[in-house]
C-alpha cells in the first residue's frame, strides 16, 4: 500500500482496480479500473506523487490518474493511458519527473505527469524488476537472470554495464520477480532460492 496524502489515505492495486481508502476508518474514497481490465492478477506496486497515481498490468496497459475533490468525496481522473507503457510485475520507479519501467518487450522512460515518452529501448532485459540508487537503475531480467546498470536519465538509454550472476537457477517456464535491493553499498539479487550479494560502493555513482 502507498500513503499519498496528508490526511492518510492509502492506495492499493486490487484484482478489480486501483483504489484509495481512508487509513484511519477504512472508508472507500475512489476507484480506477481501466488498468485492471481483463487482468487475472495485479501485482505491480502503484507509483504515487503529488496526488497522481500510476498503475499498470500486462493485459490492460499502463496509465496515470489524478485524484481530485468531487463534492464531498474524491474521484480519479485519467490523465493518460496506453497499452505500451510499463506494466511488468517487476514494477516501475520514479526518479525526478520521470518514470522508468518495462513491459514484456521494451524498457521505457516517460514523463510521469504527462505521459510523454522520452525513449524506448527494445533490446534490453524486459520484462524486468527495478530499483534505483545513486543515479542508476539496477535492472534484473525476469527470464534470463541478467542484471544491467542503466543511467537514470530521460536524455537517452545509457547502459553502463551488464552481467549474469553465476549459477542462475533453471526456472523452466517460471520467472523471477523479486526487486533488486541496494543497501549500504551492496546489491542484493534473489532468484528462486538463490541470493547474490555484490559490493557496488565504487560503481554506483554515474559520472
Amino acid at each position: 500500500m502507498l500513503q499519498i496524502f496528508s490526511d492518510e489515505p492509502y492506495v492499493q492495486f486490487l484484482a478489480k482496480g486501483l483504489v484509495g481508502v481512508d487509513a484511519k476508518t477504512g472508508k472507500f474514497l475512489w476507484r480506477y479500473d481501466r488498468t485492471a481490465q481483463s487482468s487475472p492478477a495485479n501485482i505491480g506496486t502503484p507509483v504515487a506523487r503529488d496526488g497522481c497515481v500510476y498503475s499498470g498490468s500486462h493485459y490492460a496497459g499502463g496509465g496515470l490518474v489524478r485524484i481530485v475533490v468531487d463534492g464531498d468525496g474524491f474521484k480519479a481522473e485519467e490523465v493518460y493511458f496506453d497499452r505500451k507503457l510499463p506494466t511488468a510485475i517487476g514494477g516501475a520507479v520514479l526518479v525526478g519527473d520521470y518514470l522508468y519501467g518495462t513491459n514484456r518487450a521494451t524498457m521505457t522512460c516517460l514523463n510521469f505527469k504527462t505521459g510523454e515518452v522520452k525513449w524506448i529501448h527494445e533490446r534490453g532485459l524486459a520484462p524486468a524488476s527495478f530499483c534505483y540508487a545513486d543515479g542508476s537503475l539496477y535492472v534484473h531480467g525476469e527470464r534470463t537472470g541478467e542484471v544491467a546498470l542503466i543511467e537514470a536519465t530521460p536524455d537517452e538509454y545509457r547502459e553502463r554495464g551488464k552481467f549474469t550472476p553465476p549459477g542462475v537457477p533453471d526456472k523452466g517456464q517460471s520467472q523471477a520477480w523479486t526487486y533488486p535491493v541496494v543497501a549500504d553499498g551492496r546489491l542484493y539479487l534473489h532468484d528462486w532460492g538463490t541470493l547474490w550479494c555484490y559490493d557496488v560502493k565504487a560503481t554506483t555513482a554515474v559520472r
